[in-house]
């Protein structure tokens, strides 16, 4: 059976992701303005070809999503994402602007570093209280003590 992911593990997978993503979706801006968007959306610009290659594209986030452990909804809800960019970049004149705008691979990212940040806040339970090495100390002080009354 796998070993669940270490934290560190996790740490490079989002870096990795949040690298990619930016690459993917907003690496490159529109001067004078603030908008960004990425190569997918360039890629994007070929009819269906495009659209299936961001598809495949997109598709490495789910594949570190699942690396690093996301649950099941997580990684359906990345599935919708990647749906939702694929349909709205296949709809004639306004798919190109939609695959700017949208930016599946950076919600994906995201949807996996607040499930990552939410799991890594739960503190494990405290270590129940060791009864029985209390029980054992306090006889061996009782034992030392009578044996030093004993003899004082």
């Amino acid at each position: 059976m796998a070993q669940p992911p270490t934290e560190a593990r996790q740490r490079a997978i989002l870096k990795r992701l949040e690298t990619f993503s930016r690459f993917t979706d907003s690496s490159i801006g529109i001067p004078f303005t603030r908008f960004k968007f990425g190569v997918e959306a360039i890629i994007g610009l070929v009819p269906v070809v495009g659209d299936l290659a961001g598809l495949v594209l997109s598709g490495y986030v789910l594949v570190e999503a699942q690396r690093a452990g996301a649950s099941k909804a997580v990684k359906l809800n990345m599935l919708r994402n990647m749906g939702v960019d694929f349909i709205g970049g296949m709809l004639p004149v306004v798919g190109d602007a939609f695959d700017a705008i949208f930016k599946a691979n950076t919600r994906n990212t995201r949807l996996l570093k607040n499930y990552l940040e939410k799991q890594l806040e739960i503190e494990p339970p405290p270590p129940p209280f060791p009864w029985v090495t209390l029980i054992w100390l306090s006889i061996l002080f009782a034992v030392v003590t009578g044996g030093l009354t004993l003899f004082l």
